[in-house]
Order: C-alpha cells, then structure tokens, then sequence
C-alpha cells in the first residue's frame, strides 16, 4: 500500500513539469495531439488531486486503527469540605491511580483490516476517476476534432454553393436558363453560409470544453489525422476477461470492506477491560496504601449483536451487488464491442467508398450543369448528398471513437493494491 500511494504521489508531482512540457509542443508545432491533451488533463484535473486526497485519507486512517488506547490518570479525593472533623482538609485523603483499558477480542487487527480492505478501495477509486478523466478528454477531443471536421466540410460546401450560384447567373445570362435558376442557387448559397455560422458556434463551445477539461486554451488545430483513422474492422465478439477490470475491482473492494466489517463487529462483542493501579494517601496518619481496581463492562442493554447483524447484512448487500456487477459488465462490454464493430465499419464504408461515390457523382454533376446537360435541380440533389455523406463520415467517426473509449473504459484494468 505504501508502494502504491508513493506512485500516487510521484505522478502527481511529475504531472507540472510534463503540463509545461506539453504546453511548449502545443505552441511549437501548432496542433494539439490527443495524447498531449491527456498530459495536459492530467496535470490540471482536479479529479485528480480528489482521488490523491482519498488515498491519503485512507493511508491516515490505517495509521489510526493501530493506535492503542491511552492510558488514563485519575486524581480522587475524599473527606474534605465537609463539616465537625471533616471541615477543610484535615483528614483528607487522596487517591491518584493509572488505569489502561485492554482490548480483547482482535478489536486492533480487526480495525486495522478495515483500514486495510479501505486502502485498498481508495486506491482502486483513485484508478476509476483516472479511467474516468481519460475517458472523458478523449470524447471531449473526439467532439471538437468532429466539429473542426464539420467545419471544414461546410465552409467546402459553402464554396461550392457560391460557384454555383456563379455558375446560374453566366447560364441565365447566356439564355440558357431560367432565371428562376438563380433564385435556387442564392438560396443554396444563404443556407451553406448560415451552416457555417452554426458549426463555427459549434467549434467554439466544443473547444471551450476541451481548454477546460486540459486546463488552458490553445490556438492550433487538432489533430485531424488521428480523428480520421480507423485501426480495424472487428470481427466477431472476443471473449474478454472481466475478473481484473475496474467495476469488478470496485465490488470486491466493497466486499472486502464488508468482510473486515463484520469481523470488526464480532471483535466488538467482547467486553474490553480496565486495569488500574495507584496510591491512596491518608493526611491524617500520614499513610499510604495501594489501590489496585479491575474494571469489567457488563453488556446488559448492548451486547453487539444488532452490530453484527447489520455488518452481516451489509456484507450479504456487497456480496449481492458484486454478483451484479458481473452481469452487468460482462453485458457492457459486449454491448460496447457490438456498437465499435458497428463504428467501425460505418466509420470506413462512410469515409471510404460512399463518399468517393458522392464525391465522384457530385463531380460529374457540376461538369454536366455547366454544359447544359444537367438540369439544376440535379446538380443540387448530387451536391446535397455529398454533404449529407461528408457530414455522416464525420459522425461515423465521431461514433467509432468515442464507442472505441467506451470500450477501453470498461476493460481497464484494475491497479494491483495488494503491495505494501
């Protein structure tokens, strides 16, 4: 435990220098990459320093599960104040003692398990909200990087409708169409310029999110080249090994705690004793005597059951929710590796041979219409398809990222907290 929450303490503090290090590329090289948005969050992230407060509330309450009792000191007099040969203190007598409660029962080593089975739930803690923030930043990067890809394919097509409004009016002032033709294209050309104030609205709320999550704003662009590329295709569902992920962790970790709780309850059960010793001065002889006193609780009212039995049905709740939590992962994550498969292949159909096809046809289109071979209405049926499939590619990938995190999310693995 102490090995891990050294490691714990070495990232956190490597985590400026690797944040100034990154924000100096950033500025050199001028686009942001995904792993230096990584870096960047988890140098600011203030999930972060939750997850490094919890793991060092837990290291704090070890070390005070295994502190003992204190010892207490007692100072009693007697015969004093009072009235005929009791007045003042003339015959006092005065008693100072040491007492110090034993435990019995293993309470110390039960406490000091409960502390342990902590650690280690706060250190499996500290491993979601990491899994978490990285989960986060790369959806966050994925939708900025989609919205500066949609931007570019508006501002594209934003171009195209201005040739073409162009491209009317020398047709209609050649007398080779109707004017109506110019109507149509100013229209496409108002609405391709009003998607463009849109998207760019777009860019800047989803980059407004990413400088937050990194913790600073940047200039450059993205890294498109990354957002573009699919690593494969999948096939069929892979058996994946759900024991050592972090939800599972998580719910052995809280059965864990529950365990040590129960123990704690039944050591609790057991009376503790009280011994003292001390010396019993009598002013009147000038005297002392020792006095020794045994102190022995007699659980009349509160003998520990009803602790036992709620310790007991939580540890009946953990070992229920654990049993959940493997349905419902194992479901996850084959639910998770459907819809990446899914992504993945509408990400490579939507960005390969479909847009080549409305790319390829829209092409054709404009060539035609410029030569009076195609009517207008066909030339702008050809260019809103490839719009709609530049724009679905771009949400295709969208998808096929942020399902790929998913994914990754949920078979991270656990973090071995068994170290000490």
């Amino acid at each position: 435990m102490k090995r891990l929450i050294a490691a714990v303490l070495a990232v956190t503090s490597c985590a400026a220098i690797a944040q100034a290090q990154t924000a100096l590329s950033v500025e050199a090289r001028g686009t942001l990459s995904l792993e230096q948005a990584l870096s960047m969050a988890g140098a600011s992230a203030p999930q972060l320093e939750v997850a490094q407060a919890g793991i060092s509330v837990a290291a704090a309450g070890r070390t005070i599960a295994g502190l003992r009792p204190n010892p207490q000191i007692s100072i009693d007099t007697e015969n004093v104040a009072g009235s005929g040969p009791y007045k003042g203190a003339r015959n006092m007598e005065a008693t100072t003692s040491v007492s110090l409660p034993i435990e019995l029962g293993g309470k110390r080593a039960a406490r000091i398990g409960v502390a342990d089975a902590q650690s280690r739930r706060a250190a499996i803690q500290a491993a979601i909200m990491q899994a978490d923030l990285r989960y986060s930043v790369i959806q966050t990067y994925s939708e900025a990087a989609a919205a500066q890809q949609r931007l570019a394919t508006v501002q594209y097509q934003a171009g195209i409708a201005t040739e073409g409004l162009r491209a009317a009016r020398v047709r209609v002032e050649a007398g080779r169409a109707s004017p109506i033709e110019i109507q149509r294209a100013d229209v496409a050309r108002i609405n391709a310029v009003a998607e463009v104030e849109r998207t760019e609205r777009l860019v800047q709320v989803s980059r407004f999110s990413l400088s937050k999550i990194i913790g600073q704003s940047f200039t450059g662009d993205l890294d498109i080249g990354w957002f573009s590329s699919v690593q494969s295709v999948y096939g069929p569902l892979q058996e994946i090994e759900t024991a050592n992920t972090l939800a599972m962790a998580a719910a052995e970790a809280d059965l864990a705690v529950a365990d040590a709780g129960v123990r704690l309850a039944r050591a609790q059960r057991v009376p503790d004793l009280t011994a003292g010793a001390g010396a019993r001065y009598f002013r009147d002889t000038g005297d002392t005597a020792a006095v020794i006193s045994l102190t022995i609780p007699f659980p009349l009212f509160n003998n520990g059951k009803a602790a036992v039995a709620q310790a007991s049905s939580e540890r009946l709740r953990a070992d229920a929710q654990k049993r959940v939590t493997v349905l419902e992962v194992d479901q996850a994550i084959a639910r998770a590796q459907a819809e990446a498969a899914n992504a993945a292949t509408s990400a490579v159909t939507a960005k390969g041979p479909a847009l080549a096809a409305a790319e390829e046809t829209a092409r054709i289109a404009r060539i035609g219409y410029r030569e009076g071979k195609f009517s207008q209405l066909e030339l702008l049926d050809a260019e809103r398809t490839l719009a709609e499939t530049q724009i679905s590619a771009v949400d295709a990938l969208l998808t096929y990222h942020n399902t790929q995190a998913q994914l990754e999310r949920l078979t991270a693995r656990a973090p071995d907290t068994q170290g000490n």
